[in-house]
């Protein structure tokens, strides 16, 4: 008896010694990894997206793909990547600002709790810009006709309810605008909103400074002034607040994982997601469109993303775009 015992004992142990313990590491990857983009080709979450491909190959050795779902500031992509990626570490998806009050001004049925947040990347000052012809030298100019008939101004800018909404709802709000009096026409991405702005069939844009560079620098549009709260290294316009509006606002970005993975595949995603910004072409990456490194991972994203939720549904009521 005392035999078998001591057999079956044995057993046990070996058993128990080759069973993968509690909370260890798990290998990720071990295939392609999808970065959805939920939004159009041409914006800010696209051209994250785009930035973040070779590096995590090159971080990981591994093949990634980036595909777009656009519509209603990526809640359309988000109830997708709710629904078919759970569980699954390999399915990325980036998102920021926009989203939590897309989220909430469009009632969506889904919303970022039901997501794994990996990771606040960037942060960004919003622009606002004319095509070059405008006739608006300045941004009080412009706020000047936007007091005097605030529908005869339109902006174009990304979804309804997003970051850029969110401005031209601070900047009515401060200068004494009737919110539901702003003329504000809505795109699903950034480069529909450009089109719009360079043929005229609006009156100003608003998007992230990086969105708007390229056509600034070629002498298509007017910069007429940047969100931050400070002048921005090598940008020639003032902020918002030295042209005499008191409004500062930033957009972030940020990635985030399935549904439903466990502690261990959160941890293997955040890790690979940390190398990326550790590594050289990250930070080159950063600086080549102007992004502020704003990184948070983790623990301390998910307290960040609690936090904003809050705040954001905050700033929408007070202007009027959600009761």
């Amino acid at each position: 008896m005392n035999v078998f015992l001591s057999l079956a004992l044995a057993l046990a142990f070996v058993l128990a010694a080759c069973a993968p313990a509690a909370g260890s590491a798990v290998t990720y990857p071990t295939e392609t990894i999808n970065i959805m983009a939920p939004a159009s080709p041409g914006g800010g979450w696209d051209g994250t997206a785009r930035a973040m491909q070779p590096v995590i190959a090159s971080v990981t050795g591994q093949t990634v793909q980036v595909y777009n779902v656009s519509g209603a500031g990526g809640t359309v992509g988000l109830a997708q990547f709710v629904s078919e990626a759970k569980g699954n570490p390999h399915e990325l998806m980036v998102g920021g600002l926009v989203m939590v009050g897309a989220i909430q001004t469009n009632k969506s049925p889904v919303n970022l709790t039901q997501v794994t947040p990996i990771a606040l990347l960037t942060a960004e000052a919003e622009a606002i810009v004319v095509p070059a012809d405008s006739k608006y030298e300045t941004l009080q100019q412009l706020v000047d006709d936007f007091k005097a008939d605030p529908t005869a101004i339109s902006w174009g800018g990304g979804s309804a309810g997003g970051t850029d909404h969110i401005l031209v709802g601070l900047i009515a709000k401060e200068v004494g605008v009737d919110p539901d009096k702003i003329n504000y026409i809505a795109h699903s991405g950034g480069g529909e909103a450009v089109a719009a702005i360079l043929s005229g069939a609006v009156t100003a844009g608003v998007s992230g400074l990086s969105e708007f560079t390229d056509q600034v620098e070629a002498g298509t549009m007017r910069l007429l002034a940047v969100s931050s709260e400070e002048r921005l290294a090598g940008v020639d316009a003032p902020t918002i607040k030295e042209a005499g509006v008191n409004v500062a606002l930033m957009n972030w970005r940020a990635v985030f994982g399935a549904p439903d993975l466990t502690t261990e595949q959160r941890d293997a995603v955040v890790a690979v997601i940390e190398k990326m910004h550790d590594s050289p072409e990250w930070q080159q990456a950063l600086e080549t469109n102007g992004w502020s490194d704003f990184f948070k991972s983790g623990d301390e994203f998910d307290a960040f993303l609690t936090a904003e939720i809050t705040r954001i549904e905050g700033v929408l009521r007070d202007i009027g775009l959600i009761e």
